[in-house]
Formats: C-alpha cells, structure tokens, sequence
C-alpha cells in the first residue's frame, strides 16, 4: 500500500489524496507539520514541501506535480476515463487551470491564510496579521468571480467532464471551507452548486473526516447540504 506524508489542511496533499481515492488507492497517511522544517522532513525533501509519496517500491514521489504524474501513471484505471482529458486541447485547458489553482491562487490566496490561521499558532506569542487576512480575502473574491464566470458556461471547471482542474480547486476550496474562509451565502450560485456536486463524491469523504486539534471546522464543513 502507498504512504503519504502529508499535512491534512495542506490543499496540495488534499489534492493526492483525492486523486487516490477517486481512483480506489488506499493510502497509509503519515501526518507532518511542513513549516517546523523538521529533520524528518528535510532528509526527504530539502525545500520542506509537501505532499510526498512512498510508493509499493519505497521510491519516494516529492512535490505536488511529481505526484500527480505519478498517481495518474501508476493508479489511474484502465476501465474508466481517468482526470486527464483525452483531447489535446481539453488536456491544455486543464492544466491552464491548474496552474491558476496551484500557483496563482495558492500564492495570492491560500499560503497567506494558511500561514496566518494555522502556521502560527506554532509560534509563541504569534497571532494572525489582520492585513494579511484582509488581502487574501480580498484576493479570494477575485478569485471566485472568475471560477463562477466559467462555470457559468461550463458543466465543471475545464469543460464538460470533470477533470484534474475540479480537484485541484476543490482541494482549495476545501481547507479555505475548514478555516472559515468561506461565506457560502454570498457566493454566486454555480460555484456552489459545483462544490456541492464535487463534495458529494466517494472521494471527498477522506476529507470531511478531518480534524485538527483545537481547530473545528467551520458549520457546515462536513455537510452536503450546507
């Protein structure tokens, strides 16, 4: 059975292990905080990144792009149409939106409300830059707009079948969901109706299930009604 050390709030690990359980991958889960830079850690990755997987080979997989090569290369059924599109120019659509998910929004978005809810809370005396959680705010409901413009026209995210895009937004929209980042009263209405059907899957329950220590989620976090 694969491992994968991971961090359960970290979208970029989310992302693996949606994947896996899409897929039906049963993954041992070995829990680490990234940003103590632990030993532990940084033999296995000097840049102190996450997700990295140990496969039935004891190869270690280290960062999110090698994992997600690999768990489509190694685990994705031949029966069924995998997360990668077919179709060369449905294919480079989708990455365009990773990208945007990984990098764009990661960066502009969730790295500076991970930082400041959960990072800190490891450092003494730390508390959360009201600043910083203003801009990302601000940032996210850029972010939404876009997302709902395109789902507007589109049945998921890239296109009209769901694809690796979907994932990879909902592993951020997901841990945004968990810290409370998330007024879904206010969000348009594809966006939510998307996440709805996207939480809604087999896959996403390895998600709902987590916790983190004196952190709850926010109401409605485990719902699929909410």
């Amino acid at each position: 059975m694969p491992s994968l050390v991971h961090y359960p709030l970290d979208p970029a690990s989310r992302l693996i292990r949606l994947m896996c359980a899409e897929y039906g991958v049963p993954l041992d889960l070995d829990e680490i905080k990234p940003w103590l830079r632990e030993e532990a850690l940084l033999e296995l990755n000097p840049a102190a990144t996450l997700p990295i997987m140990f496969t039935e080979t004891e190869a270690a997989i280290i960062g999110i792009m090698a994992n997600i090569h690999a768990v489509e290369d190694l685990y994705a059924p031949e029966t069924v149409e995998g997360l990668l599109p077919a179709d060369p120019l449905s294919r480079a659509e989708m990455w365009r939106l990773v990208e945007w998910v990984l990098v764009k929004l990661n960066d502009e978005v969730t790295r500076y409300l991970f930082e400041e809810k959960i990072a800190k809370r490891d450092i003494r005396g730390a508390t959360p830059e009201p600043s910083v959680l203003r801009a990302a705010k601000a940032n996210l409901q850029e972010h939404l707009l876009y997302f709902n413009w395109l789902l507007a026209s589109r049945n998921w995210l890239g296109g009209d079948t769901m694809s690796l895009a979907d994932f990879a937004l909902a592993a951020h929209i997901s841990t945004l969901d968990y810290m409370g980042d998330l007024d879904w009263s206010k969000i348009p209405g594809e966006t939510r109706d998307w996440y709805s059907r996207i939480k809604s899957r087999p896959a996403f329950r390895t998600l709902l299930n987590d916790r983190v220590v004196a952190m709850p989620p926010s109401r409605g976090y485990s719902d699929l009604d909410f």
